[in-house]
């Protein structure tokens, strides 16, 4: 693979898993995904379907479970008890809440997120797969912008990876938005 590939994208991401044919997720209009090859920031897969394309050129294309988030395993869906959650003397329910993504961190310093499916008076039910995990995506659209990352574009994506925001590297295509990195404006972006 081309390492150092400045890729922006416009697309629409399906789960055809199990005969589905559901509209996971779709770049903004105006806002594709972009991203450096090589970086870590995309799933190998999407960046070996993309490297060889032209700006302009459409894609169309598959990828398995094993080459994306890997099979679902029900073995990482535990309950925690409910007291490791509390805060000031209290259940933080402000950022605890069934649907919640919520990062966590292990004790060798491994960062990850859980996703809180149920709680009970003494547990936390939580996820923690990928929300992609075993399902097969279908990748359709267009490459909006395809050249040799410039020392500048590189510089953007390793400060932006080394202070902890997610923003470029998922489906904000590179937009903060109005509340910015720290306050918030990056939502839910999810790493490709």
């Amino acid at each position: 693979m081309k390492k150092n590939m400045y890729i922006a994208a416009s697309y629409q991401l399906y789960d055809v898993s199990e005969g589905k044919n559901e509209l996971l997720e779709e770049t903004a209009e105006g806002q594709p995904f972009d991203f450096i090859s090589g970086m870590g920031i995309a799933l190998e897969a999407f960046e070996n379907q993309l490297i060889e394309l032209k700006e302009g050129e459409k894609f169309d294309f598959k990828i398995a479970p094993s080459e994306a988030y890997g099979d679902y395993h029900a073995d990482h869906v535990t309950d925690l008890e409910k007291s490791i959650f509390i805060r000031n003397g209290k259940f933080d329910d402000e950022y605890i809440y069934v649907g919640a993504i919520v990062p966590l961190q292990n004790q060798e310093g491994e960062r990850f997120n859980g996703h809180v499916l149920e709680i009970t008076d003494t547990t936390v039910k939580m996820d923690f797969n990928h929300p992609l995990a075993g399902k097969t995506l279908h990748f359709k659209g267009e490459i909006k912008k395809i050249h040799e990352a410039s020392a500048e574009e590189m510089a953007t994506y390793v400060n932006s990876m080394s202070n902890g925001c997610s923003c470029g590297g998922g489906n904000c295509g590179g937009n903060c938005g109005e509340g910015g990195c720290q306050n918030g404006g990056c939502g839910n972006c999810n790493n490709h």
